[in-house]
């Protein structure tokens, strides 16, 4: 039963996770209840977009392909895997619906209610859990229970969100927007900016699945494998402790950015400039950076982290000293993806990200490859070539930033030379009135 709500919830959350993203169009793009109504009308789509995706998966020959035989799964985890997928059909909806009111409510400084939102999400996940446990579904039907667990605490979630929203900012939006921010946003404009912050998402999600087969693949399925997979699978959530929150950087620039139109109608107590913002990005990497060396190089500390929480053997937490080690030189790239992508989601410049997720990939790709020649194997491979494409993606995004802020440097160039301009021809005009007013004086005298 856990094996199959396991397979089904990632499943989901690969296929229909990039709709979390949703959060920033609600950031950058919702100024009116014009512009929120777009974005619910959005998310409405998508989700039946992902409801008859998950009925497809669960009823169709496609489902029991991609659960049966891509996972070499037998017929009773197929069948309960494709039943609680169908019975996830209507999450996605919900987890979006939260999450582009979560953004509406960040740029409007409500932080510590988006947080509350999600602490309570768990908590109500935890407790009808409990609930459920002493009821008659344990016996009739067990995989309702985490189901059942989890649509409560999205409920939980988006219902703290929305009232949120209706409480402070709904009524203190106009209807509509006014051109001081560049007006009403329109759908296709939302859908652009959201699908490339999608597809980063989605490759993402991706990257570690590659990692686990082509390592496993590289010491040939043997017990090796198994284990280098477990280190793997052991190290992850460690590793991504000290760094992980730094993606959340990238929400930053939007919400306090004056140079962002739609800011300028976000009262705030203190003007937040351009410079308190990378500084504060410095400060946040540098925390990083000493949680991870003092986490991942003090001796025994590693070890003790492993063994206490995630509950492996002092032995085996030895082995995965190396990998987190690596994890040590993640904080660096990932604060430089998520402080650039959050400025250029300012600007509503997204596409230029699109072509980092697919570098990223060839990276990681290209390193699992190469890296074995060269005497790397194991889970030191699959963190290396991790580290890899968190390098190759964040040098793409420099790229991209590099290429929109030469184009925006031309375009104030073009524009105070044609300003120049202008202010040159008004300047000779009055000279030019003054000669004809001579010209005429001296043949009245003549």
């Amino acid at each position: 039963m856990l094996a199959s709500y396991g397979l089904a919830y990632s499943l989901m959350k690969f296929f229909t996770g990039p709709m979390s993203d949703f959060k920033n169009v609600g950031l950058v793009f919702v100024n009116s209840k014009r512009d929120r109504t777009k974005a619910v009308l959005c998310m409405v789509v998508a989700g039946a977009v992902a409801a008859v995706f998950h009925t497809l998966i669960a009823y169709s020959d496609l489902g029991y392909y991609i659960i049966n035989k891509l996972h070499h799964v037998d017929e009773s985890v197929g069948s309960k895997t494709r039943k609680a997928f169908l019975y996830l059909a209507a999450f996605p909806f919900m987890d979006a619906m939260a999450w582009t009111h979560a953004g509406i409510l960040l740029k409007h400084k409500y932080s510590f209610l988006v947080g509350c939102a999600s602490i309570s999400d768990v908590i109500a996940q935890v407790v009808f859990v409990a609930i459920l446990l002493h009821s008659h579904l344990e016996c009739r039907e067990p995989l309702l229970i985490p189901i059942l667990s989890l649509y409560m605490g999205a409920l939980v979630r988006c219902t703290t969100l929305c009232l949120g929203y209706y409480r402070n900012i709904h009524d203190t939006i106009p209807d509509s927007s006014g051109p001081e921010v560049g007006g009403d946003a329109t759908i296709r404009k939302m859908l652009g900016f959201w699908w490339p912050l999608a597809l980063i998402l989605a490759t993402q999600r991706i990257s570690r699945p590659i990692v686990n087969l082509f390592v496993s693949r590289d010491l040939g399925g043997s017990s090796a494998a198994t284990e280098a997979v477990a280190i793997l699978t052991a190290t992850y959530p460690v590793g991504h402790m000290p760094y992980g929150w730094l993606t959340e950087i990238r929400a930053v620039y939007p919400a306090f950015d004056k140079n962002n139109p739609s800011n300028k109608m976000v009262n705030t107590s203190s003007t937040v400039t351009a410079t308190h913002i990378k500084k504060f990005t410095f400060v946040c990497m540098a925390l990083s950076l000493t949680l991870c060396f003092v986490m991942f190089w003090t001796p025994n500390v590693s070890e003790k982290i492993l063994v206490d929480i995630i509950g492996v053997d002092f032995a085996f937490a030895e082995l995965c000293v190396i990998p987190l080690r690596i994890f040590s030189f993640f904080p660096v790239p990932v604060t430089v993806r998520a402080h650039l992508t959050g400025w250029l989601m300012t600007l509503k410049k997204t596409f230029v990200l699109a072509p980092s997720s697919v570098l990223r990939i060839i990276v990681l790709i290209t390193s699992l490859v190469v890296l074995p020649y060269m005497g790397v194997h194991g889970a030191t491979l699959g963190v290396g070539s991790l580290l890899a494409g968190f390098v190759g993606e964040s040098t793409m995004v420099a790229i991209a930033a590099c290429y929109v802020y030469q184009k925006q440097k031309k375009k104030r160039n073009d524009n105070e030379t044609a300003t120049e301009g202008e202010d040159s021809a008004m300047t000779d005009m009055p000279q030019t009135e003054e000669m004809t007013d001579i010209v005429e004086m001296r043949e009245e005298n003549e």
